[in-house]
């Protein structure tokens, strides 16, 4: 039974391999995640991610994931959080991850923020998106004024 189905379906936990009872499975948070863990599983046949300081196993679920796997794969080996929260997942999506929960993330371990060639790349687009009909504009401005236009 897929990750999806098990949460979509009417069984039972008992029928799902969940405790009997109305007690929601409860697991182990006492592992520790580490950057250097969380870093060396970002390929597709191991894919952990990094969600509000908890890391998720997400291998399972990539090859079901509506937005494909190379948008999870993006936000492999950083904190996944903001990209997760932007998207807007539903109620069906956040029950999925209690599942794939493998521990806490610590709070030690440095994450990188430095920005990305990318990046530095879209930002210095975006300012140019500005700076050159500026430009244009102003030579126009200047061309009327002195053309006596």
């Amino acid at each position: 039974m897929s990750v999806r189905s098990r949460v979509r379906s009417n069984a039972k936990p008992a029928d799902l391999g969940g405790p009997v009872g109305n007690f929601p499975e409860i697991k182990d948070m006492s592992k520790i995640i580490t950057i250097d863990e969380l870093k060396t599983n970002n390929s597709k046949s191991s894919i952990w991610l990094l969600i509000d300081g908890k890391v998720y196993d997400c291998t399972k679920f990539i090859d079901e994931h509506p937005g494909g796997d190379e948008v999870i794969l993006a936000e492999s080996g950083k904190d996944a959080t903001e990209a997760f929260e932007d998207v807007g997942h539903s109620d069906e999506a956040r029950a999925l991850l209690p599942e794939m929960l493998i521990g806490t993330f610590d709070k030690n371990s440095k994450l990188s923020t430095a920005p990305t060639s990318a990046q530095k790349a879209i930002e210095h687009g975006s300012n140019m998106m500005y700076f050159i009909p500026l430009s244009l504009m102003g030579a126009y401005f200047a061309w009327r004024y002195y053309s006596g236009a």
